[in-house]
């Protein structure tokens, strides 16, 4: 199959919780359009170079979740489900019908509610880390990621820089990490709405409810004890463990990446 890469456009579509901006390209109709969802604190940019890749051959669309990149806050903290219907309401204004849909650690969770809240606007899903926390585990992360005063942001932005260093490692761009970076800080009244609609949601119960193929992509990041749990949850999928692959694999390998994820989606 011959592709070429398709011009990427930026828009912004209507729903429910109000404007959502998304990046979309479409690359073909031959295959079932794809719909990425970022993690938090984060954006559609996690997806730059891997959007352009699974572009060459489908739509793709990666929006920006209420709060974070260039889509204004919803007007109170939104759980998992909200982001699920969302995500259908941008489907609905830009006439997907159905799509197959790859989430990253908040975005794998809103991934999961769309199947169960909307299973016929989903064909296959693709999740990248899975967090099945214990209730100890999970008070554990609330704290390290409770919200803090812009005065101890700014006090710790060097600490919060050098821990990104260290978080990122394999983004092989030093100026793309410093993007990416910033877009953590960007939204700093409500940066911690994101994980906290995660430690809320119950992925343990809800997967076990998804009849979708599903594939959980098991990269060596901060959920990588975490993830395995999943397996014995899935129906209708499987986990893929990527050891030495970890947080800024989706710039670092991009191809090999794509490809793990086609021979899912188009087999």
């Amino acid at each position: 199959m011959t592709t070429t890469p398709a011009t990427l456009r930026r828009g912004y579509a209507e729903t429910a919780a109000g404007q959502i901006h998304f990046m979309r390209i479409d690359g073909g109709t031959g295959a079932t359009p794809l719909l990425l969802l970022h993690p938090s604190p984060l954006s559609g940019i996690v997806w730059d170079g891997f959007m352009g890749e699974m572009g060459r051959d489908r739509i793709v669309v990666a929006p920006d979740t209420p709060g974070f990149g260039e889509s204004p806050p919803p007007a109170a903290a939104p759980e998992i489900s909200d982001y699920a219907a969302t995500m259908a309401d941008l489907l609905d204004a830009e006439d997907l019908e159905v799509v197959d849909v790859m989430g990253y650690h908040t975005g794998s969770l809103t991934a999961v509610e769309m199947a169960l809240c909307c299973p016929e606007r989903i064909r296959k899903v693709v999740m990248i880390s899975a967090t099945i926390f214990t209730e100890e585990e999970r008070a554990s992360f609330r704290t390290q990621y409770a919200p803090k005063s812009l005065e101890e942001k700014g006090e710790a932005l060097a600490q919060s820089w050098a821990f990104m260093n260290r978080f990122w490692p394999e983004e092989p761009d030093p100026a793309r990490r410093w993007d990416i970076f910033l877009e953590a800080q960007r939204h700093h009244a409500h940066s911690h709405w994101g994980h906290n609609a995660a430690f809320n949601y119950d992925l343990e119960k809800n997967l076990k409810e998804v009849n979708h193929p599903v594939l959980i992509l098991n990269p060596e990041d901060d959920l990588w004890d975490y993830t395995p749990r999943a397996a014995p949850l899935l129906k209708n999928g499987r986990v893929h463990d990527l050891p030495g692959w970890t947080h800024g694999f989706l710039d670092a390998r991009t191809s090999e990446t794509a490809t793990l994820v086609r021979e899912f989606l188009d087999t």
